[in-house]
């Protein structure tokens, strides 16, 4: 195989990230009834945030928190009560993608697993655990942990200092966002494989080193490499 090292994206990467079907579950346990137009409300709110996450202008805590300030008056509960159990419910829906089983096992004998996510720790690490995803991988990064999230090419050099990585065009970075994580593996050095599993049109100025619409497609793309 071409590449020493793979490097995963998780949420809708390796991970089905469904949060509407998360927060129902949420707030179905605080008996509240969730709908498509609280949703709405709700990512008028969460989107940009995770937008000035990535771009290093709130910390992670804060996007937890600030995420469910409207919801926490509501309910007269504490903000973090509600991230936890926000996450907890994800970890309850969790599925792989389809395909992802597969591709592990055909990767696992020819290259170290790694995964590097903006996502946060107590989703990553249970979620690794019930999907038996956890022994696939090598270093798992998580931007809370690291204190900086993709794209910024710190969280891939410190992905790098983790593998031992010098020859980082022996490093291949998927993932199923091309602003955080291909603009940000291009960045740092490596080659990257964007899953567009939605047929988008490739942002201007984003040039992956291979595009697949499926994870079997990168199974084959992989395995067929000299």
């Amino acid at each position: 195989m071409k590449y020493q090292w793979i490097l995963f994206d998780a949420d809708e990467t390796l991970f089905h990230f469904d949060a509407f079907r998360g927060l129902q579950l949420m707030f179905s346990r605080h008996n509240i009834t969730f709908t498509h137009a609280d949703f709405e409300q709700y990512e008028t709110i969460n989107s940009p945030l995770w937008v000035d996450y990535q771009n290093g202008k709130i910390s992670a805590t804060e996007l937890q928190n600030i995420r469910f300030e409207s919801w926490a008056a509501t309910l007269s509960l504490p903000t973090e009560q509600l991230n936890h159990d926000f996450l907890m419910a994800m970890a309850d829906i969790c599925t792989p993608l389809t395909g992802a089983q597969a591709l592990l096992d055909a990767l696992k004998p020819h290259a170290k697993l790694g995964i590097i996510t903006n996502g946060f720790t107590a989703l990553q690490e249970i979620r690794l655990q019930r999907t038996g995803f956890k022994d696939y991988f090598d270093v798992l990064i998580i931007s809370e942990q690291v204190g900086v999230a993709k794209p910024d090419i710190k969280i891939f050099d410190y992905a790098c200092q983790k593998m031992d990585m010098m020859q980082r065009q022996n490093i291949l970075m998927v993932g199923d966002n091309p602003q955080s994580d291909i603009l940000g593996g291009i960045n740092a050095g490596m080659d990257t494989c964007w899953l567009n599993s939605e047929q988008n049109p490739q942002p201007k100025g984003i040039n992956p080193t291979y595009t697949i619409s499926s994870l079997a497609e990168l199974q084959a793309l992989l395995l067929n490499q000299q």
